[in-house]
């Protein structure tokens, strides 16, 4: 059998393991230490806008921290995107609040701007303004911001930009996760760069960034014995894990530029395939990471479907995946409020993710070139 093609694995720079030697050296090896001071440095210097970055145990763990610190409470509702992983709503359940999903717009594949304020107003008809509002900039494609900052702006509701997949990723030549109070970035081993596990939380403020660290190291109050006013949470990231990171900054502009060489192969794989759109930026307001490139197969133009493409590539020991299926659609979310017209729907019915690494070869593309070919008889 050929060896297996992954959807997205980690690539390692060369320089993780420096730092990583450095931390045994020293014997920082504890939660604490100067990797973990460097690391939210250089995600600081990337991101720009004044941004303080708390580096954490995973993204998850920085969305948490994220709707605590906008209040969000037992009985609250937080608006979030349904086209989106999981990750995205678990952490609203674990305030013990309400989850209110949006589907999206065609273009961006993002929480939809005018289902948004169709959303926030029927809400607050029924006596329970939103608390928060989760974007999730899907596969590295920037959400449509302006129009979303406008809304929440207007009925004064504090935005998290899930960016989780989405770091070099901009709109309008700003970063994406600098827009809302928060942004939360991950670095699992998946991701367009990796520390094998972890987050972070992007703040604009000291204070926030402060308190943002505060509670992820167990809210222990200032005074020589061990004394909590508040609950904690045990989310830093480890001094070992952020030298990891350290390393994957120094290449994360090169793994972007192959990220979306790869999206341009795609693009020209598929250019005389009738009936399959390559996922693309609207227009040069967006710039997309692509950390996952995607398609989506019209089975009534291609005669094909999305499933029997996948079964194709897995036959080759090719790794794809269809999209995210919808949060409203999920088993265990299916009594929540869902405000859409079906676009994220059909777009999990029809959508496929592709092999998008920044490791992939030539050898690599070609595999899966053929097969695409073959597959629709070109």
């Amino acid at each position: 059998m050929n060896n297996k093609i992954w959807l997205s694995s980690p690539h390692m720079g060369g320089n993780e393991q420096k730092y990583i030697n450095e931390a045994f050296a020293e014997n920082w090896v504890a939660p604490l230490g100067p990797n973990v001071n460097g690391f939210e440095e250089d995600l600081e210097k990337f991101l720009g806008e004044d941004a303080k970055v708390a580096v954490l145990s995973a993204g998850t763990a920085a969305l948490h921290l994220a709707l605590i610190q906008c209040g969000v409470g037992h009985g609250d509702e937080v608006i979030c995107q349904s086209m989106t992983f999981s990750a995205s709503a678990n952490p609203i359940a674990y305030c013990g609040a309400t989850p209110i999903f949006v589907d999206s717009e065609p273009e961006t594949w993002n929480i939809c701007p005018a289902g948004l304020r169709q959303t926030i107003g029927e809400r607050i008809q029924k006596g329970k303004k939103p608390k928060a509002i989760i974007v999730v900039h899907l596969y590295g494609m920037p959400a449509k911001m302006d129009g979303i900052m406008s809304i929440a702006n207007e009925f004064e509701i504090d935005v998290i930009e899930d960016a989780a997949e989405a770091l070099g990723s901009k709109y309008k030549g700003q970063m994406c996760g600098t827009f809302g109070r928060f942004g939360i970035l991950s670095f699992n081993g998946n991701k367009i760069i990796t520390t094998s596990g972890g987050g972070a939380l992007v703040c604009h403020t000291q204070e926030d960034k402060d308190q943002t660290v505060f509670l992820s190291t167990q809210a222990r109050d200032n005074a020589p014995h061990y004394q909590h006013s508040h609950i904690g949470f045990n989310y830093r990231m480890s001094n070992i894990v952020a030298g990891i990171g350290r390393g994957q900054m120094e290449v994360l502009d090169s793994r972007v530029e192959a990220r979306r060489h790869m999206h341009d192969f795609y693009v020209e794989l598929f250019k005389d395939i009738d009936g399959v759109t390559v996922f693309s930026e609207p227009n040069t307001d967006f710039y997309s990471n692509h950390w996952l490139s995607a398609i989506v197969v019209n089975p009534q133009e291609t005669g094909k479907t999305r499933e029997e493409l996948r079964m194709a590539f897995l036959e080759d020991n090719i790794e794809s995946r269809p999209l995210w299926k919808p949060m409203h659609l999920q088993p265990v979310f299916e009594n929540v409020p869902f405000y859409g017209g079906g676009t994220s729907e059909k777009l999990f019915n029809n959508g496929l993710c592709l092999p998008s690494g920044s490791n992939l070869r030539d050898e690599d593309r070609a595999r899966i070139a053929k097969i695409v070919n073959d597959f629709f008889g070109k």
